[in-house]
């Protein structure tokens, strides 16, 4: 994923938008284990939120996306 996101003329990094949508998924990824209780079993839970954060922050980058016409 290359390139800038137009928002009303002003042009955003792609690096910041996926990033952001990133941050957003971990957040729901974090509360649902907090609600199941796992982070009972984590030694280190803010190392592991850092991980889980680049963990899906590579998923969203890697996801297809449409092609531009």
């Amino acid at each position: 994923m290359i390139g800038e996101f137009d928002v009303d003329g002003v042009l955003l990094s792609s690096v910041l938008v996926t990033a952001l949508i990133a941050l957003a998924a971990a957040f729901v990824v974090r509360r649902l284990l907090s609600w199941v209780g796992a982070y009972r079993f984590i030694w280190h839970p803010a190392l592991f939120d850092t991980a889980l954060f680049v963990i899906v922050w590579a998923l969203v980058i890697g996801l297809p996306t449409p092609l531009s016409l």
